[in-house]
């Protein structure tokens, strides 16, 4: 039973290792751009006194995605809240019960959060930016505006990527309560310098 599990955990936790080193990358990205676009917006609106009209919908975009690919990682990683005082007064395996029990609950919300997310990025397609164009006229083409699909699809893959994450999660732990905690592989750091350690 436990190799069977490690045999499915493996390219699980590979898969998710790398998306989430590639999501840390476009997410500093993204903060990057995010910061220039608003100095643009300051300079702008204070020094030239002619607001643009897309940076702050270009940073929400950017925003969104930031969260989106980074909300895997920090599940993955134990970076969201959570109550570990509790652990200190259970016996070992009621504290992985409990925790299996609170991520099968999770990836209920979650399987419910991906269906949903899939309708609202279609409805997106109906949709367009108000302020969000893609300047296809500085080439002679037509200028295109930005679906809002595009910025709702960040949270639709920010889901699926924690379904995946959370289902590497309970694995693990059914894997330990079956005596395998010493046959898995700790979860890789995602590094400072982007890459995984």
């Amino acid at each position: 039973m436990t190799t069977f599990l490690l045999g499915i955990l493996s390219p699980l936790a590979f898969f998710n290792t790398l998306a989430g080193a590639i999501g840390k990358r476009i997410s500093v990205a993204a903060i990057a751009l995010m910061v220039a676009i608003t100095l643009l917006q300051v300079f702008c609106r204070y020094v030239l006194n002619n607001a643009l009209p897309w940076p702050d919908e270009a940073a929400r975009f950017l925003m969104l995605w930031l969260t989106g690919l980074m909300g895997p990682v920090a599940l993955r990683q134990g970076g969201f809240v959570a109550i570990e005082t509790l652990h200190q007064f259970l016996f070992e395996n009621l504290v992985r019960v409990l925790s299996l029990i609170l991520l099968v609950m999770m990836m209920i919300v979650l399987i419910v959060a991906v269906q949903l997310g899939w309708k609202h990025v279609n409805s997106g397609w109906l949709f367009a930016s108000s302020s969000l164009r893609i300047p296809m006229d500085w080439f002679g083409m037509k200028m295109i505006k930005v679906k809002l699909a595009w910025m709702y699809l960040s949270l639709f893959v920010g889901v699926v990527l924690m379904t995946l994450v959370t289902l590497e999660l309970i694995l693990r732990q059914i894997i330990s309560m079956f005596g395998g905690a010493e046959k898995l592989r700790p979860i890789p750091i995602i590094a400072q310098s982007g890459g995984a350690e």
